[in-house]
């Protein structure tokens, strides 16, 4: 007998669904990779971001970093969420965006404030016991480092309803006019080497890869043949091969991440191009019960292995260093080989967090009451809850940036919850 989530998983394209798990778990897989943290062979305490000092390491974020992916799914999936809504309005009636963004931003905060109040509690403990300042910036700051994804997500799809309608009524004039503000927000950084510069690409990257997920749904990668799409891929690869010396971009493209730049939207679309190029063989592998069953398990938890695996990770590194228990030095070959049982360690320890949060990744039953807040106050709530993870992406997490989060999340839920109507006698 199937559940009711695995019975609406199945009307789903699957292959959408695999690339948003396989993204999230090649994330994990990448972060275990940077925390090299071990013994020399003097016995002194060896911390570094072992894969990144590794000679193919910038080559190898040419394939890895599938970040883009996930916003093209997310976009894929905010027009079906969009249409739906259109569908469920009845006729004459404004579609209501406030319902959309409501509930995509209800996806995003109320897993992340456990998270918040985490962190909150853990850095002021590790400043209250005293513990080595340099050591916890260290930690805290690569235990932050995902969370620019709740900031950059949530602004991308609270701005889907009014890009939405762009694409429909101009869609390449749309995609040519955020691609150009890409461009300039770029020139601008690289002319005046201030990083700062490069903020609003936060938004006009990620808003231009999810609309290339808006052309995906229509099926315009679909209605282009397979040698078609094997040449999107080679000429986007190929164009990153002069666009990026030429302007002075980094070879790596996790560096190309932060701020986001051109790189991405040309990554994004050659990703978008391969996922449908794969599109049979995948749909295939999903027709497999195994297939079928990790997707809709990990899809199911999928924020709370995002949001929680650095913790998990820091917290299990602290543990082996706590025991008499040799550790290898980083980026020798025993160090590499633990990384397998340390993967499925980590992820174990996941499975058993999500046991008691997996809950916030549901839809809270308030949110379909008949009373709802409207577009403004729906606004401020996602401004609101986007601040602290924009500010940890800027500044670094610390113990106040993490409250403010807890703040910030705390304030965007109790503003879009639904008031249920009362009950009036006949």
């Amino acid at each position: 007998m199937t559940t009711d989530a695995e019975q609406k998983l199945a009307s789903r394209d699957l292959t959408l669904d695999l690339a948003r798990v396989a993204a999230v778990l090649l994330v994990v897989v990448v972060h275990l990779l940077f925390v090299g943290v071990g013994r020399a062979a003097d016995g002194s305490l060896v911390i570094e971001r072992t894969v990144e000092a590794q000679p193919w390491f910038a080559a190898a974020t040419w394939v890895g970093d599938i970040m883009p992916l996930f916003f093209v799914v997310g976009g894929f999936a905010a027009m079906a969420g969009w249409q739906s809504l259109e569908r469920r309005t009845p006729a004459g009636t404004p579609v209501g965006a406030s319902a959309f963004v409501r509930t995509r931003l209800a996806r995003l905060a109320r897993p992340a404030l456990p998270l918040f109040i985490f962190l909150t509690v853990a850095l002021f403990a590790a400043w209250a016991l005293g513990v080595d300042a340099a050591l916890v910036d260290t930690v805290a700051i690569g235990i932050g480092s995902p969370l620019w994804f709740l900031a950059a997500y949530v602004l991308a799809q609270a701005l889907a309803p009014v890009m939405i309608g762009l694409h429909r009524r101009r869609p390449v004039a749309t995609m040519l006019a955020l691609t150009l503000a890409v461009v300039a927000v770029d020139a601008v950084r690289l002319l005046s080497g201030i990083e700062l510069l490069g903020l609003p690409n936060v938004v006009l990257v990620w808003v231009a890869v999810q609309q290339l997920g808006f052309f995906m749904h229509d099926g315009w990668f679909r209605s282009h043949p397979p040698w078609m799409l094997a040449l999107i891929i080679v000429v986007g690869f190929g164009a990153l091969l002069v666009l990026v010396p030429w302007a002075g971009y980094s070879w790596s493209m996790l560096s190309n991440q932060y701020p986001p730049t051109l790189p991405m939207l040309v990554l994004g679309l050659a990703q978008a191009a391969a996922l449908t190029l794969l599109h049979r063989p995948l749909s295939a592998l999903m027709r497999t019960k195994a297939a079928r069953g990790l997707v809709w398990f990990a899809g199911s938890r999928l924020m709370t292995i995002y949001l929680w695996h650095l913790p998990v990770i820091m917290l299990l590194v602290g543990v082996q260093l706590l025991l008499p228990m040799p550790l290898p030095e980083p980026a020798t070959g025993a160090w590499w080989l633990t990384r397998i049982p340390m993967l499925l360690l980590v992820l174990g320890v996941v499975w058993l967090l999500s046991l008691a949060l997996v809950r916030y990744e549901q839809g809270p039953a308030h949110l379909v009451g008949p009373r709802h807040p409207g577009l403004p106050v729906t606004v401020v709530a996602v401004l609101l809850f986007a601040a602290g993870p924009f500010l940890i992406m800027v500044l670094g997490l610390d113990t106040l940036l993490a409250a403010l989060s807890v703040a910030g999340t705390t304030a965007a839920i109790w503003l879009i919850r639904g008031r249920r109507a009362k009950l009036v006698a006949p």
